[in-house]
């Protein structure tokens, strides 16, 4: 049985796991991420080492390593990276020279959506459309069992497809991306003019943030709106309309079989997944005529990042 290390790099943590191939994580270890490149390169490196010191890091053949952005259609280099200062940063090659192993890299997005196909709620489909609903909105998607990259490795970039033409500004430097309308950060703005507009029905929300309006984030609403409260339901189904309009868009470009739901906004689970449901089945063109997609809550958690990844350095 073949193992590989997965490593998942976020802003604030790198956590990897020594992962077999039915997606079991049997070691796994976290660390901070340290602020410079050259100090993160040296993390991944180290926290693979450690890895394979492991009586089941032994047996490991390859290193995975799943990274916020763009990622070469050869998945060693990170072209762009909106946390972490790497411009065209050879990665795989530093980190396989370190540890001795093969190393591929992959978007984050793309490794949890793989994780998810592989393991989790896409099983049992070959085209399988993964949505990461959380600051921002994310996703990858699996063509007739095939990771779609498309031609420089950076497909699948989903929150910014244009929704609303001249919208919100965006940070990618466009304006009206479903990401502005879909994501934690737009459920955070929602309930924020919610309170400025309706104090009193804006009241338990105002509450959890301990008086602070502008405090207000995705973890509060989503506990207001599991413990009963109107507003809250309101706004977690407002966001579930504008997933489910931008799923029915993926549906008619992309006919998967499943979208899986991911991140943490859908933790709220069918408050925001009914919704979304709804919408998808009242704008997908032609849906009287045509076969209609499931909507699942993802599966895999916090840990699809590094067994996506893990696979991915398997099947490479």
């Amino acid at each position: 049985m073949e193992l590989t290390i997965g490593v998942d790099v976020g802003g604030t943590k790198i956590a990897a796991g020594v992962v077999d191939a039915d997606g079991r994580i049997l070691e796994r270890l976290r660390v901070p991420t340290p602020q410079s490149v050259d100090e993160i390169d040296s993390g991944i490196a180290e926290a693979v080492e450690k890895l394979k010191q492991t009586e089941a890091g032994r047996q490991v053949a390859a290193v995975g390593v799943a990274a916020a952005g763009f990622v070469s259609e050869h998945r060693s280099t990170v072209r762009f990276a909106p946390n972490i200062a790497w411009r065209e940063h050879p990665l795989g090659d530093i980190v396989g020279k370190r540890v001795g192993l093969p190393v591929i890299v992959e978007n984050d997005a793309n490794a949890a959506a793989w994780a998810e196909y592989r393991f989790g709620a896409g099983q049992g489909s070959t085209d399988v459309a993964t949505v990461t609903v959380g600051t921002g909105v994310g996703g990858g998607i699996v063509l007739d069992g095939r990771l779609l990259r498309g031609a420089y490795g950076i497909a699948a970039e989903i929150g910014h497809m244009r929704v609303v033409p001249n919208g919100r500004a965006c940070g990618c430097g466009q304006a009206g991306c479903w990401e502005q309308y879909a994501s934690g950060r737009a459920l955070a703005r929602s309930a924020f003019e919610l309170a400025i507009r309706d104090p009193k029905a804006a009241a338990p929300l105002i509450e959890a943030a301990g008086g602070k309006i502008d405090g207000l984030v995705g973890s509060m609403i989503t506990e207001v709106a599991l413990s009963g409260d109107p507003a809250a339901i309101g706004l977690f189904s407002e966001l579930g309309r504008w997933l489910g309009e931008g799923i029915a868009a993926l549906a008619n470009v992309l006919d998967p079989a499943v979208v899986v739901i991911g991140g943490g906004v859908a933790e709220v689970g069918d408050l925001l997944l009914g919704p979304a449901r709804k919408a998808y089945a009242l704008h997908l063109s032609g849906g009287a005529n045509r076969p209609h997609l499931q909507i699942r809550p993802a599966q895999m958690g916090n840990d699809a990042g590094i067994i996506g990844a893990a696979d991915l350095a398997r099947t490479r």
